[in-house]
């Protein structure tokens, strides 16, 4: 009798396995065939980079803090664009940041491009950079009619502003986003690891899902952001781009991904920098966009219960047999292999999207093809570090995040007020759309001559 009933659980533990295993190639080649689309869809996309001559005013809002890797290489490319009718507007907390000495000198040097600095002042209530958008945004000029946003840490090609205005023209469409690859200052493990978690969001973007806004890389028709009052959505929040993406599904305006605006970003994270910014990242997503991230919680979970499942599997079939030690191994080599080839895939657009950078790029891509469990395991823990807290630092700042996703405390680490200076070039901005929102401290001006 007990053998008998000992040989039935040794099948139900058999066929569980097998369905276990099942599943994980099942979700494998989906993958695969997402990451093979996107190539797909990118390579058509960029190889018509020529397409399009759309018109119309545009405004291109770049948040600054802080002297980021590359950034006045990353200024220049924003006066570089293919585009004929732009203005940028460099937003700032104060005359003190760094990143104004840059600016100014690379706006120096570009005279036949009409630039503004603006100096937003501090937030009180809300993230900095959602602070800094929300005044530079107070009063648009009336000829505006699509507006761009961009990160100083991004590096966008010429063609960027043009192809993300075209995507715009189309009424029914609400916004149009891009996406960032990392290209790691150095090597090391750390930076190896967030290239190749970044490359796991990268490969599910294609043409026809409705997709989350990046905030680095994206552009909205004036109409559109006027009409679903994406600025007041923006008020007392922490995340500008998962604000829009929420404001924009409830508007139900579809978000379209464009190739063209993926931009390339540096990449150089200490181990515990890394934490940091996973963890944050992750918080952000579970406070703004819950259901994205029960999905990310959901999909690592289950992949790395296969990989502990396979040890364990080993170490039963080693000592009993079951499952048979040939069986495991297989699945094993299965999975992996689907995984190595997967990535093959999405390191071949390094190709598409950045070929002068394959040789800096070919140590990255070569973790990233075969690190596989190393990275799940990882990004597994970022996202399990998630769930606790409500507390993000976030460029010097240190935020909290109270129910509903408002900021509901500000702790600086710089506690000593922030004091603008005049300069001869420096303008005042006269006036501010709400009467409750701060006046900024100062704009500096640079028209085009």
């Amino acid at each position: 009798m007990e053998g008998a009933f000992g040989e039935k659980m040794e099948s139900v533990w058999l066929v569980a396995y097998l369905v276990f295993v099942f599943l994980a190639i099942v979700q494998s080649l989906l993958l695969g065939l997402q990451t093979w689309e996107h190539r797909r869809y990118a390579r058509s996309c960029m190889g018509r980079l020529g397409r399009h001559r759309p018109t119309g005013r545009a405004a291109l809002f770049a948040p600054c803090k802080g002297l980021d890797i590359g950034l006045e290489s990353n200024i220049h490319t924003l006066f570089h664009q293919d585009y004929d009718d732009y203005e940028l507007v460099f937003i700032v907390e104060s005359e003190e940041d760094p990143a104004c000495e840059a600016i100014r000198r690379v706006m120096a040097g570009h005279p036949s491009v009409p630039s503004r600095l603006v100096a937003a002042g501090r937030a009180t209530d809300t993230g900095q950079k959602i602070h800094n958008l929300r005044m530079a945004t107070a009063d648009l000029p009336r000829e505006v009619e699509y507006l761009a946003f961009v990160d100083s840490d991004a590096g966008p090609r010429p063609e960027w502003l043009r192809l993300l205005v075209a995507a715009l023209q189309q009424e029914r469409r609400g916004a149009v986003t891009g996406y960032r690859w990392f290209v790691p200052v150095r090597q090391s493990i750390s930076n190896y690891l967030l290239y190749s978690m970044n490359c796991d969001v990268m490969a599910l973007l294609g043409r026809s899902s409705h997709y989350l806004i990046w905030g680095g890389s994206w552009g909205i028709r004036r109409d559109v952001f006027d009409s679903i009052g994406l600025r007041d959505a923006w008020k007392g929040t922490l995340s500008d781009d998962l604000i829009a993406s929420r404001t924009l599904q409830q508007a139900r305006r579809p978000v379209r991904f464009e190739p063209a605006c993926v931009v390339r970003s540096p990449l150089d994270y200490s181990p515990r920098e890394m934490f940091y910014f996973m963890r944050r990242q992750y918080l952000v997503t579970r406070f703004y966009t819950p259901r994205w991230w029960t999905f990310a919680l959901v999909a690592a979970t289950f992949s790395n219960l296969v990989r502990v499942g396979n040890l364990a599997a080993l170490a039963a079939g080693l000592a009993y047999g079951i499952p048979p030690v040939w069986l495991v191994v297989c699945a094993s080599l299965v999975l992996y292999l689907l995984s190595a080839i997967r990535r093959t895939f999405r390191q071949d657009l390094v190709r598409t999207y950045f070929p002068e950078r394959l040789a800096r790029l070919r140590a990255a891509r070569r973790f990233d093809i075969w690190a596989s469990p190393i990275t799940g395991l990882v990004n597994w823990v970022g996202i399990i570090g998630s769930l606790f807290g409500k507390h993000i630092r976030w460029r010097g700042i240190r935020y909290r995040i109270s129910s509903g996703g408002k900021v509901g405390a500000i702790h600086r680490e710089d506690s000593q007020p922030i004091r603008a200076s005049c300069n001869a070039d420096v303008l005042p901005i006269s006036n501010v759309v709400e009467a409750n929102i701060p006046k900024p401290q100062l704009a500096c001006y640079r028209k085009a001559g």
